[in-house]
């Protein structure tokens, strides 16, 4: 029988994780609420806005597998570390683009894409650390928690950067941005290690509960439980061409582009939809824009609970794959439901849902990497979330296009196939074939 882990440091880590998480959701987030004073600023039309949003996530769609690899390689530890410096510096850069200067647009492109480009990073290297740090019985909570950090800093970033905004100017709230990002990397870079067998908090206890739970090959767990903490790191990384192989990997990467493009209608346009279509003012765009993010904040965790407790008892065909199926079609049914409803505030509540009901199978998509992946979870999530944030970048400016030629009813429309199509994916996906075993 497993004894029980005496201390807890993985779920420490796992909350600066989360605190990361947020972060790096305020840096990207703000500038969708102060697009429209950046906007005022420079001259640029939303159409020019949906480029600046699609230059962030195509930076980071980009970077991506570079991100997981580096990763696998270097550890969590240092990749984040160095990551988080980085958007600190472009998140600041943002703030310091002359008011005056010819081809504004060109500069924010550039900035937004290579702020993409750093924070590509976060989400692979985290995968990495939750193939290591935590135990399979525990990944849907995990990352449940970690992906909590996006609901989080997207929900206070509508409020925080309008009160900056409205008290010291939009170029304030970058400098705030910023700030906070570096504090956060700064003690992420003193509590963190790449593997728990280098932690000093970590017990014998927790050590052998943690290794005990990884999803590694035979060879694999042996290596990790018996030689030399120092010598873990050992363990291979799989080649790309079994990963580019794996109809696995290609199924759930297909359903993370559909998840993409849906979630990125709430962080890029949600609030200037409430505000200039719903015609909300700035105070009630505020508040509602915070809905789906705190929806998300609420359900990503949730999800992740259920998702483990169902594992438990269904196993991982069910209890991963299940919960994704009726989460994103759930977000189907609000998001067409949400965008017919006559009342703004009410038409914000049942869109909420639909975001809420997303981010129920977000750490379905993280945990089956993880498991699948094992020793190259990172690069194996990185090209999942690249297909990600090549969805969102496609949201970023087809939406307002589509909103512009037939409605903003329609562009809702359009995210709720892709989320249907999102949820049939992941019949194809099977979760117990670890892709060590198809070598």
């Amino acid at each position: 029988m497993i004894q029980r882990p005496i201390s807890h440091t993985r779920w420490l880590l796992v909350f600066w994780l989360f605190v990361l998480s947020a972060v790096a959701f305020l840096d990207r987030v703000n500038i969708s609420i102060a697009g429209s004073s950046i906007a005022a600023d420079y001259g640029l039309t939303n159409s020019q806005l949906g480029y600046v949003f699609s230059s962030f996530l195509l930076g980071y769609a980009l970077f991506q597998t570079a991100g997981g690899w580096l990763s696998d390689k270097l550890g969590p530890r240092r990749v984040l570390t160095v990551g988080v410096v980085w958007w600190g510096i472009f998140t600041a850069l943002t703030a310091i683009v002359p008011s005056q200067i010819r081809g504004a647009l060109l500069f924010f492109v550039a900035i937004r894409f290579l702020l993409g480009a750093g924070e590509a990073v976060i989400y692979p290297a985290s995968n990495q650390f939750v193939s290591w740090w935590i135990p399979t019985q525990e990944r849907g909570v995990a990352n449940g928690i970690i992906f909590a950090g996006v609901g989080v800093g997207a929900g206070i970033t509508p409020p925080a950067i309008s009160y900056v905004m409205f008290h010291y100017g939009w170029r304030s709230s970058f400098w705030m941005s910023a700030v906070i990002g570096l504090a956060a990397g700064f003690i992420w870079f003193l509590v963190a290690r790449d593997k728990p067998e280098d932690h000093p908090s970590v017990s014998p206890a927790e050590l052998h509960f943690i290794q005990s739970g990884r999803t590694l090959s035979s060879s694999e767990r042996l290596s990790a439980s018996t030689i030399p903490p120092t010598d873990a790191n050992t363990v291979k990384s799989l080649p790309w061409s079994t990963i580019l192989k794996s109809k696995n990997v290609w199924a759930v990467t297909f359903s993370y582009f559909c998840y993409g493009y849906v979630a990125w209608i709430f962080f890029s346009w949600f609030y200037i939809y409430l505000a200039k279509v719903r015609g909300l003012n700035l105070k009630a765009s505020a508040f509602y824009a915070t809905l789906p993010f705190l929806a998300m904040a609420i359900c990503c965790p949730l999800g992740g609970a259920i998702a483990d407790r169902v594992t438990l008892w269904r196993g991982k065909r069910v209890g991963r794959c299940g919960i994704a199926v009726v989460a994103m079609t759930m977000t189907a049914v609000f998001l067409l439901l949400g965008s017919r409803v006559a009342s703004a505030r009410l038409a914000s509540v049942v869109l909420a849902g639909g975001a809420g009901a997303l981010y129920l199978s977000q750490s379905s998509f993280w945990s089956v990497t993880a498991d699948i992946g094992a020793a190259s979870s990172g690069s194996v999530s990185g090209f999942m979330n690249m297909g990600a944030q090549l969805g969102g970048a496609v949201t970023a400016s087809l939406t307002p296009a589509v909103a512009a030629r037939y409605g903003w009813t329609a562009s809702f429309y359009v995210a709720a196939v892709l989320a249907a199509l999102g949820a049939l994916a992941w019949l194809a996906v099977n979760p117990d074939r670890s892709l060590a075993s198809t070598k």
